[in-house]
């Protein structure tokens, strides 16, 4: 089994202290998450959405166990890539197979944030219908934040505080104005719409997982940040516990004052049409910027903390070697590549397929990930029992989406499906044309680009 890489102890530009890792862990997460789930989630469950939306949260808790002490141990900006790959040293295919899946898992998650900034961005307008406005509008605002990454690694950490902390205002304003309107009482609500079964509530939790994937971002910044054996922890364990409270108290305010015919009928921007109704004109407004807010910071850190685990894999073999190129150190081609691939899927995928595609692939990762830590939990110091309830966990979520998509979408099943066979075979013949790696453990960076 590889042993940590010394490249961590190289001089680095130590950009991004607890505030900027926090906020690239949030941005990452609150996202497209409530703005895109909510609808989904009231139509399944109602009344017990905050519930189930909670229970996302305590599985990405799981997730995050194993992720933090593969993080803390290797200290590779890597992250899932490199964490498999170091601990399967013998296993080249399955390294390039998680590198695959994970990426565009990450790629799916820019184009749900990006569709649906694009929605609440027209929501209000005369255009609101018009589809391909709202995907030109999602390709601009991906454009527009590869460009900010690419400019530097400062600049982003500090836009990224400005529209997190920004958005984590507003919708505490929200939350609370969607309370004080409150149309109903939970046990109304429970009296009208109170007969969901358990396994309902299960699955809209997997499938809400996506909302808080974001976290593992913070490791993809080990190099730009000091002190990682203390900053990794602090930031993803704050961060997964901020979203879970936003989350709760969002949709808790939701259910209490939009009637759930409204919140059903407008998936993609259902908060700003129903608080229109509640707040008026004023509140939806509110609500879009919160969105915009959101969504923007979004994939401002997912491009941010995924390409950079994109040159990694890259400078491996198992993707194109281009990807891997740096210039004052920052992945400008991976960004753009992933930019680009993001924008190819909003013009080709449903809102839906995506978000749920999303959820599965990053179930299946952290399952994996989960598994890798119990096979090093010695070296990593981790607990037996926690790492096996984290694999018993994950494995469950991922049953559950897969057993709903068959049994309600069996057509969306087989395009999740075959989406995973093409991401297999791609990673399959890179594997085939870097048979030279050998499964070998890379502990050099990609030389920088002048």
């Amino acid at each position: 089994m590889a042993q940590p890489s010394d490249s961590c102890h190289r001089k680095r530009n130590k950009a991004l202290g607890i505030p900027e890792l926090i906020a690239i862990a949030l941005g990452g997460m609150i996202g497209g998450g409530i703005f895109t789930v909510l609808g989904i989630s009231v139509a399944m469950v109602g009344v017990f959405a905050p519930v189930a939306i909670a229970l996302g949260g305590l599985i990405a808790a799981l997730a995050a166990y194993s992720y933090i002490k593969l993080g803390v141990y290797y200290k590779d900006e890597g992250a899932t890539y490199s964490f498999y790959k170091k601990t399967f040293p013998r296993s080249p295919f399955a390294a390039s197979l998680i590198g695959w899946w994970v990426i565009f898992g990450y790629i799916s998650t820019l184009a749900l944030y990006a569709y649906t900034f694009a929605s609440y961005a027209i929501s209000g307008s005369s255009f609101s219908d018009s589809e391909w406005l709202r995907k030109l509008i999602a390709g601009a605002v991906i454009l527009g934040f590869a460009l900010v990454n690419v400019w530097s690694v400062k600049g982003m950490g500090k836009i990224e505080d400005i529209m997190v902390y920004s958005k984590l205002l507003i919708l505490a304003v929200i939350s609370v104005v969607l309370m004080s309107n409150s149309e109903t009482t939970i046990p109304t609500l429970l009296h009208n719409n109170g007969h969901t079964s358990v396994l309902s509530i299960l699955i809209v939790a997997s499938i809400t997982f996506v909302a808080y994937e974001g976290f593992q971002l913070v490791i993809n910044a080990v190099h730009e940040m000091e002190n990682p054996e203390k900053n990794i922890p602090i930031a993803i364990y704050s961060a997964v516990f901020l979203a879970v409270i936003i989350y709760v108290v969002i949709s808790l305010g939701a259910i209490l004052a939009i009637p759930f015919a409204e919140i059903t009928e407008n998936k993609e921007y259902a908060l700003a049409s129903g608080a229109e109704a509640v707040m008026g004109p004023w509140g939806a407004r509110l609500i879009i910027l919160g969105a915009i807010l959101a969504t923007s910071s979004a994939i401002s850190g997912t491009l941010f903390g995924a390409s950079r685990q994109v040159a990694v894999i890259a400078s491996d073999g198992y993707f194109p070697r281009v990807f891997s190129r740096r210039k004052n150190g920052i992945p400008i081609y991976a960004v753009m590549g992933m930019a680009a691939l993001a924008f190819i899927l909003v013009l080709a995928g449903s809102l839906e397929v995506i978000l749920e595609f999303g959820s599965m692939t990053f179930l299946l990762v952290s399952l994996l990930m989960a598994y890798a830590n119990f096979k090093i939990r010695k070296e990593t110091g981790s607990s037996t029992i926690l790492t096996i309830l984290s694999i018993f966990g994950l494995s469950l979520g991922a049953i559950f989406i897969a057993y709903y998509e068959l049994t309600t979408q069996p057509q969306q099943l087989v395009f999740i499906l075959g989406l995973y066979i093409l991401l297999t075979f791609g990673s399959w013949l890179y594997s085939r044309m870097n048979k030279s790696n050998n499964g070998v453990v890379s502990s050099e960076t990609p030389p920088l680009e002048r």
